[in-house]
């Protein structure tokens, strides 16, 4: 009888509280974990541990986009079960960490269970619940300003300028809009 693999997590997120819950709670459940703020430190932590799985927020501090991440993560270790978690949640975003080798994107708030069921998931649900709704003019409005952030990088003063709008006014929106 063989044991089980070593289940390795790093979790690239730079608010404290929520990477510490992260943290405690995937421990709890015997996985070993370690901690990266951004793309920096990131690769620091892939010099000295092998993570199996990793929790990668999209957007980090100082306008570094969790898409880098995901994609030098996939780089590193292609059979690596990357999920996206966010509170800025956008179709645009969804749709690149995917292609840049995400396995899942979950909205904030997500806890343990979410994001090990995630992790599970190797193959898209054909019985996804579809709505009739049609899409507001708000909800069009904030796909576009994702869509272009994504393009930008997560850089708020050219995804201002690309949306000819200024560039408080795009962090108002931003930071009303926000999945918390």
């Amino acid at each position: 009888m063989s044991a089980e693999p070593a289940r390795q997590l790093l979790i690239v997120e730079d608010d404290d509280a929520l990477a510490s819950t992260l943290r405690r709670s995937f421990e709890r459940r015997g996985w070993s974990v370690c901690r990266a703020i951004d793309v920096d430190t990131m690769h620091e932590q892939l010099r000295s541990h092998s993570p199996t799985h990793a929790v990668v927020d999209l957007k980090l501090a100082n306008g570094c986009s969790g898409l880098a991440c995901v994609q030098a993560l996939h780089g590193h270790d292609a059979a690596m079960a990357i999920v996206v978690l966010t509170g800025y949640a956008s179709i645009a975003t969804a749709v690149e960490a995917i292609k840049l080798g995400a396995r899942h994107y979950l909205a904030k708030p997500a806890n343990t269970d979410d994001i090990e069921a995630a992790f599970a998931r190797t193959e898209g649900e054909t019985d996804v619940d579809m709505t009739n709704r049609t899409t507001s003019i708000k909800t069009l409005e904030w796909e576009r300003i994702h869509e272009t952030l994504a393009e930008t990088d997560f850089n708020i003063s050219e995804t201002a300028r690309r949306l000819g709008m200024h560039r408080r006014t795009l962090a108002r929106k931003l930071e009303k809009q926000r999945v918390k």
